[in-house]
Order: C-alpha cells, then structure tokens, then sequence
C-alpha cells in the first residue's frame, strides 16, 4: 500500500487517526489538545500514548483529565496552561505528582491566565509576535511566569500586559462533522480551537462523522479544509467528555477518575488495560464497557 504524505496548508486529506498522529506528532513537539469541557479530543490523546510520545510540551487552556493521563505515562516534559484539574471534582494527581515529585519525569509548568492564553493563540493565529490584554495586575503571576511582560500603550500611555505569540507544532481538536472535502463543522460550546487550528503549523481534527453536506446550523463554526491537515472519523471520540447533538458529559468517569489516579500502580494498571491493551478508541470503550460488567 503506498505510503499516505500529509501536507501542510492544503485541502485536509481523510486518513485513519493512528496514521495522522503517527505522520503529524514527532517526539518534542508542542501540542495543544484544545477543547472547553465539550469537544475535548480524548481519542487523540490517547493514541499519543500508545505511539509512546515524549518530550512534548502540552499546551491548553483548561487540561483535565486526558492531560492527566499523558502526564502520568511520560509522554510531556513542560506544560502551558491557565487552569488544570478534574472538572467538578478536584485535582488532576498525576499532574501533581509530576510537579511536586518528578513522577514519572519531571515536568515543567508556565501558568498564564484564561484570558491570556487566548490572546496568545489570536496573536498565532494572526502571526504577530505577541498578543495584548488588560490582566495580570495585581497578581503574582509575573513574577512565575517570565513570558508575561508590561508595556505601554503608544497611544494612551495604559500599561498593558503582553504575551507572546503561541504557534504549537500541531493543534488537535475534536468536532461533530466534517465533509468529503475535509471542511470541518462544529456547534455548541467552542473555546479556542478555531483560534488553536489557525495558530497551528499542524492540525489534525477527529469527527464524529463524514458527511456529504454541512448544512450548518446558526453561530456554528465552519473550519476550511484549506487550514487542517487532516480529518479522522472517530465516533465518541470526545468521550467521557460530550458532544453537542450526539452523546452527553459521563460525569460518572471523572468522579471515578479521580481514585483511579491517586495511586500510580492502579494509575499505570488502568492505562496498560484500557489504552495500551487496545487497538483504537472503539476498543478502548468497550474495554470499560466489559470491566464495568465484571468490577
């Protein structure tokens, strides 16, 4: 079978997840996995780990659970966040355990504010070299974070915080459709991914499903084609977190979550079971759906 080459910034070609991970994340790369609560592409991250990714600096607005999970197997040395932890729960711990103890590496953190890493990923996305916001005043994180710097307007004379601009080596996102051509279509609750793909010199998008008109509805988002690299169709793959239209939020796996990862033997056991002792994210699922009948 001959060999499929992913270009960058032409029409997004439709391949199988584990092929465009394997063609577009390389070890050391800067990766942000985006979604705000909804659209959170689990299955991507999880196909990060069984290709056995290192060296990666994760980048996102909120990492949770799945940021956890490629935290505690190795695969991150740095992460750029403005809030971490297990929504409506608590702590990430394999997250914790790699800043406070080095386990399973060492793993680097620079913290920025919501508001922040936003206008770093518009100024990426736009190519200028930094992004401008009113924040930071009064807070302690400049004196952590040696990428957040003042500056004065040329035109007011405010003093204005400045961030630079934040280009990841790949950006994956998950959404609900994409068509034949590649042009990808999502609705709900949207956080930056539009802003994280254009930023991007890579992007990979996972889908719900192929079809052959967007039809889009209302204050949709509509991704050309032109700006993904690729587009893979994997059903459910924003689970446990939910997709608009097509499945809900299962609070019951970030409650269970959370004892899961608190002891790395049962951390390390559970991931061996679920991610690495399957092929893909279907077989992941039903994986949790045979231990559910057993446990």
């Amino acid at each position: 079978m001959a060999k499929t080459v992913l270009k960058l910034r032409s029409l997004a070609i439709i391949v199988p997840l584990r092929e465009a991970m394997k063609e577009m994340v390389r070890d050391g790369d800067v990766v942000a996995l985006e979604g705000f609560t909804h659209l959170i592409p689990f299955a991507a991250g999880h196909e990060l780990i069984r290709q056995g990714r290192r060296n990666l600096t994760l980048v996102r607005l909120t990492p949770d659970v799945i940021y956890d999970q490629l935290i505690g197997m190795g695969c991150a040395r740095s992460l750029v966040f403005s809030w971490g932890g297990n929504p409506g729960v608590g702590s990430l711990h394999r997250l914790r355990d790699a800043v406070e103890h080095g386990w399973p590496v060492p793993l680097a953190v620079e913290e920025h504010a919501h508001a922040g890493m936003a206008a770093r990923y518009a100024a990426g996305a736009a190519r200028l070299p930094f992004g401008t916001l009113r924040g930071y005043l009064g807070t302690d994180l400049p004196k952590h974070t040696p990428n957040i710097r003042f500056i004065e307007c040329p035109f007011t004379g405010e003093k204005l915080a400045a961030v630079p601009a934040l280009n990841p080596d790949v950006t994956v996102i998950h959404a609900q459709k994409a068509d034949r051509k590649g042009n990808v279509l999502m609705w709900g609750v949207i956080g930056v991914q539009k802003e994280a793909v254009l930023a991007a010199r890579r992007s990979i998008v996972t889908v719900e499903e192929i079809v052959d008109r967007l039809d889009a509805p209302p204050n949709a988002l509509v991704l050309p084609s032109w700006v993904i690299g690729a587009v893979s169709v994997v059903k459910g793959g924003a689970f446990p977190s939910y997709a608009q239209g097509y499945y809900p939020r299962n609070n019951v796996f970030y409650k269970q979550w959370d004892d899961i990862s608190r002891d790395r033997a049962r951390f390390r056991a559970w991931v061996e079971r679920h991610v690495l002792g399957t092929q893909d994210f279907d077989e992941f699922r039903r994986s949790l759906e045979v231990a559910a009948r057993h446990d």
